[in-house]
């Protein structure tokens, strides 16, 4: 890259805004679980709009390529360069701010550097709720949420981050500014052109701000942790709390003993709920807006006939919000304990819901056949069928052995995905992670409807080149 881009660049955000140092820059350049990295030519870091569109005019005009990233808290490397070093990496964690909140409305509007629990503070300071929950949400960033169309544990109940956005504010690979900032909830004037770039990963430009649903903050909640005998006691469990308590079912979050295991032996503060060993767990978890719905009630009832028909062998309701909360870090501390077991091999999937038991048992016994002795952390959000299918090394293996196996044994994980009509991608995106198989999995006429998008928008393939869509 010559001199002189940086010398522009460094005009328009401040020197301090150019990061150049090999040093300063190593933390953009790898992801959190040191999966992926790459080099750059220098790290970018905009502090308004208006410097975003310029950053990008400057490079469209150079021809250089631009990696646009958030927390950097993704799983697919989608915000990791290249190793060419000819990237520029363009971080929004700079824009932080909080535009507005309109409580009549619902809606808050903030940037695309914010942090996800800082617009969680800001909409419960206003007695409203945003939704969006999951483990990195102190680190991770909206913009990043909405570039992966994050989904978390409140899906089964509020939805991803499509169904939870009204509008965008982007900055196109060309530099123009699309300001699509309306907290609108019926606009029928054409495209809903905000869906495109939600889910896109950067590669059709640059969200820098958007208008998000806020929500009656809940005033009271039940939380229950459940011993299941078999992965169909959660699925039919599943439907007897819902015919009962109705939308007031917040999370339904299921777990395999591996995935509580590794909690239990990395995580000092965490303790096994039950005396006995149990195949499966859910946590599940009502919410309302009454302050006293009686919410302990419907769940217990719901368990109590659980339990006559076996499904249910064991169950504690939480009886205080930090009983709560120690149930809920069992769960949402499952990713990062793995990560104390070595490198590990994350599949992010969806089937129908229907279709969870039979894939988790086909899946399971080609994995064993496949490399016997390998340990399978399944967990995720059984209400919407989204499956975290992660795969550690046998015990006593070598960490190359897992690798070597790693292109085989996703395909075992993918082909039974397909087999029930489900996706390789539920929250996580493709990244570059999935690139090189995502056509083996996906229509070949929705691959060409992706190309000639990002044609159209992209013609220069200057945005996050290497992502999301194969050549």
């Amino acid at each position: 890259m010559k001199a002189d881009l940086i010398g522009r660049l460094k005009d328009v955000v401040g020197p301090s805004g150019v990061v150049t140092d090999p040093a300063e820059m190593a933390g953009y350049l790898t992801d959190w679980r040191n999966a992926y990295a790459g080099t750059a030519a220098a790290v970018v870091r905009p502090a308004s709009t208006d410097e975003v569109a310029r950053v990008m005019r400057l490079c469209h005009r150079a021809g250089v390529a631009v990696v646009p990233q958030g927390g950097n808290t993704g799983m697919c490397g989608g915000a990791v360069p290249d190793t060419s070093g000819r990237q520029l990496v363009v971080s929004l964690t700079r824009m932080r701010r909080i535009r507005g909140l309109d409580v009549a409305n619902q809606t808050i509007t903030v940037e695309a550097g914010a942090i996800l629990q800082a617009v969680q503070e800001a909409a419960a300071g206003s007695g409203k709720l945003f939704p969006l929950s999951l483990g990195a949400q102190g680190s991770c960033t909206i913009g990043g949420n909405l570039a992966t169309n994050a989904g978390g544990t409140g899906v089964l109940r509020y939805g991803t981050m499509r169904d939870l956005t009204l509008g965008l504010e982007v900055v196109l690979p060309d530099g123009r500014i699309w300001n699509g900032l309306r907290g609108l909830r019926k606009d029928n004037t054409g495209y809903d052109l905000k869906q495109l770039f939600i889910g896109a990963e950067g590669t059709l430009g640059i969200i820098t701000a958007a208008v998000l649903k806020l929500f009656p903050a809940p005033r009271s909640r039940a939380t229950a942790w459940v011993a299941l005998p078999e992965i169909q006691a959660a699925i039919d469990l599943l439907g007897m709390v819902r015919d009962v308590a109705g939308d007031r079912l917040t999370g339904f979050e299921i777990m395999s003993r591996q995935s509580v295991d590794f909690v239990l032996r990395h995580s000092p503060a965490a303790r096994d709920t039950f005396g006995d060993r149990h195949l499966w767990y859910a946590l599940v978890e009502l919410s309302d807006s009454l302050p006293a719905a009686g919410l302990d009630e419907v769940i217990e009832s719901a368990l109590e006939s659980a339990v006559q028909r076996d499904l249910v062998v064991d169950a504690v309701i939480a009886s205080s919000a930090a009983q709560a909360a120690a149930l809920w870090a069992l769960r949402e501390g499952i990713s990062e304990a793995q990560n104390h077991e070595g490198p590990s091999l994350k599949h992010d999937i969806t089937v129908p819901i229907s279709s969870i038991p039979a894939f988790v048992q086909r899946t399971d016994q080609e994995l064993e056949k496949a490399a016997p002795g390998i340990r399978i952390v399944t967990y995720g959000h059984a209400g919407d069928g989204n499956l975290h299918y992660n795969l550690s090394k046998p015990l006593g293996s070598d960490d190359d052995d897992l690798s070597a196996q790693a292109a085989d044994l996703a395909r075992i994980v993918y082909d039974q995905t397909l087999a029930c009509y489900g996706s390789i991608s539920a929250e996580h995106g493709l990244g570059q992670s999935k690139l090189g198989i995502i056509a083996d999995y996906k229509d070949s006429c929705e691959l060409a409807l992706m190309r000639e998008i990002k044609q159209q928008f992209d013609p220069r393939g200057l945005m996050n080149p290497g992502k999301v869509v194969p050549v």
